[in-house]
């Protein structure tokens, strides 16, 4: 930090010692470049990542994942489990309070899983066996189904969109499909509304009453201490003003850099660079099942068998190769549900003459296919660029709409046919760690206007789903899930443009940051 002649003339004189309040201060707040913008503030309402890494801080859940995914106990004090598997009743850890100072009630986990549900798949699955879930008192929540969900604490504490974050009950009642407009959390963080400025600031204080666990922090799992008393994201969507900014010290964390600057930002003795995730992420290539040319099956085996891999993972790490893998199906690789069974299709020199045979062949005539794409976001817009020009190839009428990731994630809500604020297709990816199983992986499901943006419907592939919730060991799992990846490709559910990992940089007086699925911002110290 800079100190003028004045102020140290100041300080010496017997003066209050500004710059050292200022070092302090500036130790106590921390400044983060997220991902992108944070344009919307509903959880529940999108799944778009940006919204649950700060959600995250915000509002807790019942139960977390650490970093082997496995659910522990998080607002719940404990829990219990009737023997028929039918009844379970949680307790809540005493002293929850909201960030306005109420107390959290049972009659608020009700009113905010019952919203959740109706938007997560796990929680849909839930929704649909669901016999009662009441407050039986203040800190007592009873759920009863009609048959056994094994997988229950996960779905509570799974770190995948939307994840079950639990809000007052006067907010949680807001009509999940539409946004809320209040944002109290029990979270360790406090979202300060008033600071609030998309496109440009989102500011998180410490919530002094927060009671974090006592175990160790991992994930979502464990103690949330919050090491700073602020963190402010700043929201810089031009990668060169992001390098530059970390680089003077004027913010501290950059979610994701972009590949060319990484070689600049490691010859800086002040940074560090690092692998964000091991677990990587999928490029997505999302096609709109409901309306001409995406919903002909023709059409988008097509672009599957044209598409290069290759092409798009250059697009977004460049030539460092073990960045990236080919990705013959949708599991995250190296995890022990990863296959390839039918991702034949993807394997192989590209073939684009069979592509555009096919194409001739389905009911596709020359429409506009409208592509939205943020440009704001390197890995969409890696990815979109490629696409325009595979889309080209093929002899496909492109309506290329360039636009920002908020702008995207309010559109691909839309179901308005593409020519009337709707849209053909759209890219994102999904986090390795949401990949690993069906479990919570809102991508892969086919269940018509309950599943993701593009809405297909792929009964078999629900049929097959359904059976791997069921499966008694990991022998039977793998089975199903083969045919799962079969079944998926053979529809293109949608299609997987590769496997890619990204980095994280950091200031070096930074301490505390881990690998995973989120910037985990607790546990993380700043020394002036």
């Amino acid at each position: 930090m800079k100190t003028t002649a004045g102020a140290g003339a100041f300080a010496m004189s017997g003066g209050l010692a500004t710059p050292a309040i200022s070092q302090v201060a500036a130790a106590k707040t921390l400044r983060f470049v997220p991902q992108s913008n944070l344009s919307n503030f509903d959880p529940i309402w999108t799944t778009a990542y940006v919204v649950r890494n700060a959600a995250a801080m915000v509002w807790d859940t019942l139960y977390g994942v650490d970093d082997t995914l496995t659910p522990k106990r998080q607002m719940v004090e404990g829990e219990e489990t009737s023997s028929d598997g039918l009844t379970w009743t949680f307790k809540l850890r005493s002293g929850l309070k909201f960030h306005d100072g109420s107390p959290v009630l049972g009659k608020d986990v009700v009113a905010s899983l019952t919203r959740w549900m109706a938007r997560d798949s796990m929680g849909l699955m839930i929704k649909d066996i669901q016999q009662e879930l009441t407050a039986t008192d203040d800190r007592t929540i009873k759920w009863v189904l009609k048959k056994p969900y094994p997988k229950l604490l996960f779905a509570l504490g799974k770190n995948n969109t939307p994840m079950a974050f639990i809000m007052p009950e006067r907010v949680a009642k807001t009509d999940p499909f539409k946004q809320i407009d209040e944002y109290i959390g029990s979270g360790p963080m406090k979202f300060a509304k008033s600071e609030w400025v998309p496109g440009a600031k989102a500011v998180f204080e410490k919530f002094a009453d927060y009671q974090p666990r006592q175990e160790k922090a991992s994930w979502l799992a464990g103690g949330k201490n919050m090491l700073v008393d602020r963190i402010e994201w700043v929201i810089m969507p031009d990668a060169a003003t992001a390098a530059a900014a970390l680089q003077n010290g004027e913010v501290d964390w950059w979610e994701n850099p972009v590949i060319d600057l990484v070689p600049l930002l490691r010859k800086n003795k002040d940074i560090m660079v690092d692998i964000a995730d091991p677990l990587g992420n999928i490029g997505t290539f999302r096609m709109n099942h409901l309306f001409p040319p995406f919903n002909d099956l023709k059409v988008r085996k097509a672009v599957m068998m044209a598409l290069d891999q290759e092409e798009y993972m250059r697009a977004l790490v460049g030539d460092d190769d073990k960045l990236w893998k080919r990705l013959p199906g949708y599991f995250t690789p190296g995890t022990a549900l990863y296959t390839e069974e039918g991702g034949d299709i993807l394997k192989g020199k590209r073939d684009l003459a069979a592509a555009k045979k096919m194409l001739a062949e389905s009911s596709y005539k020359g429409e506009p296919v409208i592509c939205v794409v943020a440009q704001d976001q390197s890995i969409t817009k890696g990815q979109g660029d490629v696409t325009a020009e595979l889309l080209k190839r093929l002899g496909m009428n492109v309506d290329f709409v360039a636009t920002d990731w908020g702008t995207v994630l309010q559109r691909r809500a839309s179901k308005s046919p593409p020519g009337q604020g709707g849209w053909n297709m759209f890219h994102s990816w999904h986090a390795g760690a949401d990949c690993v199983n069906p479990a919570g992986y809102v991508a892969l499901r086919g269940n018509g206007d309950k599943a993701w943006f593009g809405w297909p419907n792929i009964p078999d592939l629900e049929t097959e789903i359904s059976n791997w919730f069921d499966a008694p060991n990991l022998e039977a799992e793998k089975k199903i899930i083969g045919k799962v990846n079969k079944i998926a490709i053979d529809n293109v559910v949608y299609a997987p443009t590769g496997f890619f990992q990204g980095y994280q940089a950091w200031r070096k007086n930074i301490n505390g940051v881990v690998k995973g699925p989120i910037p985990f911002s607790w546990d993380v110290t700043k020394t002036a």
